[in-house]
């Protein structure tokens, strides 16, 4: 018998194309059902028709114009350090820090805080239009947190703010504060006021008195920005953030405008605070006089010529003999003065020229007698 061999039939081809025929009709059916359908009974996709928006709410009024108004004071400033290419021996201002602050007058005077323009090479001021100028410095008091820079900007760059007060302000009224947080600039946030007469230690030592405290958002770079009521006046200069992470944490600083308004001219005029003195050296100090224990700020030592000499007050001396203690100073019109700090924070009220009133109790060899003296502040030879 002879055997024939023959080739097995191969069926593969046929079920690929039955699989590519099924799979072309499952997709028209998509098609079908997913779009052609859809179109023919309900129509193409359109944009929808605009709901009208309606009259703003009148805070929000109040928000818009108090920004509108306000924003053209604000700049944003640039502290640049110069630095050398070594290979090229080009040298080039690099930004180190940015700030916020805002136009104090039409002659080109911009305020803004201490630490922002610490140690600059070179300051940049850049105004809402883009406008950018280099600036330098007039005048600065770093145990104010102020400085007062100048731009030869033209006029109509120059819109000075509006200037409020601070003393009459109350907790749970609303605030504002427009400044460069993070390098964006013209940024707006809102709060309320949280607290008033705050203390607040910097860095460098220096301790701030009678901040405002608010949750208006602060973040590195809102510094020297302005802090506004709701009459989009200037209340104070927001100086400080209290956050771990240093980002808003709802606890914010501002260094209200009274001070401001005290301190600016000061530095515009002299570049430094004019600050009133009585003229003498201060002392905590312990001591038993006349069988008894004596605590107190005792002058240590009255200088000539100042009005405590002229007004009579007396400092530490010998008399027959015997160490005499200085005067101690219980009070300043009629506020009471039991610290150095005491001190500085009261007499910052003045101004040179004012008279005030100092209640001291004064020591002799047979007794210690309370007084009251009357003197007029001078200015401090010393900046």
């Amino acid at each position: 018998m002879h055997s024939q061999n023959k080739t097995p039939y191969s069926t593969t081809p046929n079920r690929i194309n039955a699989f590519l025929a099924v799979l072309v009709f499952v997709m028209a059916i998509y098609l079908l059902f997913s779009q052609i359908i859809p179109r023919f009974y309900f129509g193409s996709a359109a944009p929808r028709p605009i709901d009208p928006r309606g009259d703003l709410m009148e805070i929000e009024k109040t928000t818009t114009q108090l920004f509108k108004h306000v924003a053209p004071s604000v700049v944003f400033v640039t502290n640049a350090a110069y630095q050398r290419n070594w290979y090229t021996s080009e040298v080039k201002a690099v930004p180190r820090g940015t700030g916020s602050g805002f136009v104090w007058d039409d002659n080109g005077h911009i305020v803004t805080n201490y630490h922002v323009v610490q140690g600059a090479d070179q300051l940049i001021v850049t105004f809402a239009n883009n406008d950018s100028f280099t600036a330098v410095v007039v005048g600065a008091s770093p145990q104010n947190d102020l400085a007062v820079i100048r731009v030869g900007a033209p006029p109509a760059d120059l819109a000075p703010i509006p200037i409020g007060t601070s003393d009459d302000l109350l907790v749970g009224q609303e605030v504002f504060a427009i400044g460069n947080p993070f390098g964006f600039d013209q940024t707006l946030t809102r709060g309320i006021v949280s607290a008033l007469n705050r203390d607040l230690a910097e860095q460098n030592g220096v301790v701030l008195h009678g901040l405002i405290q608010s949750d208006a958002a602060i973040n590195p770079g809102n510094s020297g920005g302005p802090l506004l009521d709701s009459a989009g006046r200037l209340i104070g200069v927001n100086t400080a953030i209290y956050s771990p992470s240093r980002s808003n944490a709802g606890i914010g600083f501002s260094i209200p405008v009274d001070e401001v308004n005290r301190i600016i001219p000061q530095l515009i005029n002299s570049g430094h605070p004019v600050k009133p003195v009585l003229g003498v050296r201060l002392q905590m100090s312990k001591f038993r006089f006349q069988g008894k224990n004596w605590t107190g700020l005792r002058l240590a030592r009255v200088y000539p010529d100042s009005p405590a000499d002229k007004a009579g007050l007396l400092g530490d001396r010998y008399e027959s003999g015997y160490a005499i203690p200085g005067d101690i100073l219980i009070s300043i019109n009629d506020n009471p003065i039991t610290t150095i700090d005491d001190f500085n924070t009261n007499i910052q009220k003045y101004k040179v020229g004012d008279t005030i009133t100092v209640k001291v109790n004064s020591f002799s060899i047979k007794k210690v007698t309370e007084k009251e003296i009357k003197l007029t502040l001078a200015a401090s030879a010393d900046r």
